[in-house]
């Protein structure tokens, strides 16, 4: 999670065609509350899977990194209906590590964040999120929240 108010990656969001581009999410982001803090709103979102693709946990973080694996399927939703504005914000708030990356969950067109720096040899499980960090990181979410 970047520091509210520094600005994102340069260039990370003129890759996309437009608002209307979908986002594929595996980690916190797949969370509606933490949405919510975000953004406002939870956008609407079908279940989604990836082949080659790994949700990898982070060394000292407690989101993780998505990070190519020929062996694996990464899990996660696809998000819809985000406009210019909540890409923005959603942009902010990923790290500099990760690079916007163009992919095809389900053989549709979407977009996710891609981690580049060191993961752990273990997954990210949300179930494990959800019982530990949620509620905790939901309200860091509600405080990082840029104001208009």
């Amino acid at each position: 999670m970047r520091n509210a108010g520094s600005e994102p990656a340069a260039g990370r969001l003129a890759r996309l065609a437009g608002p209307s581009d979908a986002l594929f999410v595996y980690g916190t982001l797949q969370f509606p509350e933490v949405l919510v803090e975000l953004i406002g709103r939870c956008p609407a979102s079908v279940p989604a899977q990836v082949p080659g693709w790994r949700v990898a946990a982070l060394p000292g973080r407690i989101y993780p990194g998505l990070v190519p694996d020929p062996d694996t399927v990464a899990r996660g939703v696809v998000l819809s209906g985000l406009d210019a504005g909540e890409w923005a914000v959603l942009d902010g708030f990923e790290d500099d590590e990760y690079d916007l990356r163009l992919i095809h969950p389900g053989g549709e067109r979407a977009w996710t964040y891609v981690w580049t720096a060191e993961v752990t040899s273990h997954d990210w499980h949300p179930s494990e999120f959800a019982a530990t960090h949620l509620p905790a990181f939901a309200a860091r979410c509600g405080r990082w929240r840029p104001t208009a």
